[in-house]
Formats: C-alpha cells, structure tokens, sequence
C-alpha cells in the first residue's frame, strides 16, 4: 500500500494540528486517524520522536498535565505553519488521494476474494445437484455413492468457507497490527458481499 505521508508531511501536519489545539499525544494519533477515514493510525514511536523534534527546534512545548504530556504550539511554530500554507494544502490534496487508493485497494482485494469463493460454492452446488440427479436415475447402491459423494463436497465447501474465513480474518488483523484501521465503508463493503455471496449459494442450490 502507498505511505499516506511522504517525507517530512508528519512533521507539518502534527504542527499544523497543534495549531487548532494543545493535545496530548494519543490526542494526535487520533486526530490523525479521523482525519484519515481510519485508514491510518500511526504508533506512539511514529508520533512522540517527531514531538521531540518539533519541541527540539522550539515549534512547540510540553507541560505535564497529571499522566498526561500537553504538547502546545509556540509562535515560532504558529509562524512555520502560516508560511507554509502552500505546503500544508498539498499535504491534504495528497492525503486524500493517498487515503481513496488505500481504501480502494483494501475493498480490491475483498472483492476478489469474495468472487474466488463464489466460484467455488457454485461449483460445489453444482457438484451436489448433479449428485442428486444420479442417486434418482441409479439403483440403492449407486445411491449411496452419490451421498458419500455430496458429503464429500459438502466437507470441501465447509473447507474452502473456513480457509477463506481464516485468510480474510489474518490480512485483517496484520493490516491493523501494522498500525493501520479499518474505514466503516471497507467494512460495508465486506458485509454487502458477503449477502451476494449467500444469495448466490441459495440460487445454486434451489436451482
């Protein structure tokens, strides 16, 4: 997936949000995630070492509130971030961009996903109508093959929902783990495929 910030973007970015607002570091990767749709949420050893930084130059300051660090901006940082509007215009234009090619390639590969697997209960669905078809037209013996034939596609399609369930459920937790979220809209789309994918299996098998 494309980094949703290049070089050196993070470090206006968080100065730019200091700008509306003093904010303790969760605060930040918060509003980061929002203002990303969720498709982005950076860890405390992305967020705290370009902190120091900007506190480093003096763009801004830290007072401990309790448990919590308040990093406020100072007007040398107010300063840096009015003159370079021009840059932080291009930063939202590339962020909204960078954020619709994540989502769009998370809702690709679902999409892809979703059509293997209605390939495969069609085919299974198939494979047990024929069956059924032989077990009318076949005597009690190539009856019972024709069972143990539907059971065994039956076990296969069981596999195939189990596999599938398994490999969606670790790409899920890997891109999160990675310090990556969850747009509701990749969700959305998860769940009106899915309801594709189940009415395409009752068809098959009415049908």
């Amino acid at each position: 997936m494309p980094p949703v910030f290049s070089h050196g973007d993070l470090r206006l970015y968080l100065l730019s949000l200091l700008d509306e607002a003093p904010r303790h570091g969760y605060d930040l990767m918060q509003a980061l995630s929002d203002r990303t749709g969720g498709t982005y949420t950076p860890s405390a050893g992305t967020v705290y070492p370009r902190l120091a930084k900007l506190e480093d130059e003096g763009l801004v300051t830290k007072t401990v509130d309790g448990r919590k660090t308040v990093y406020e901006i100072t007007h040398a940082g107010r300063a840096e971030v009015a003159a370079r509007a021009g840059d932080l215009e291009g930063i939202q234009a590339g962020l909204a961009d960078s954020v619709r090619l994540i989502a769009d390639e998370v809702r690709g590969s679902v999409r892809e996903a979703m059509k293997s697997l209605r390939a495969d209960l069609a085919a299974a669905a198939r494979a047990d109508g024929d069956a059924a078809t032989h077990r009318a037209a076949t005597a009690t013996a190539a009856e019972e093959a024709g069972r143990a034939d539907a059971r065994e596609q039956l076990r296969r399609a069981e596999a195939i929902v189990a596999e599938f369930r398994g490999a969606v459920r670790a790409d899920l937790r890997t891109h999160v783990a990675h310090g990556g979220a969850l747009a509701a809209s990749v969700v959305d789309e998860l769940s009106r495929a899915l309801d594709e994918t189940s009415a395409t299996l009752t068809r098959a098998l009415r049908g």
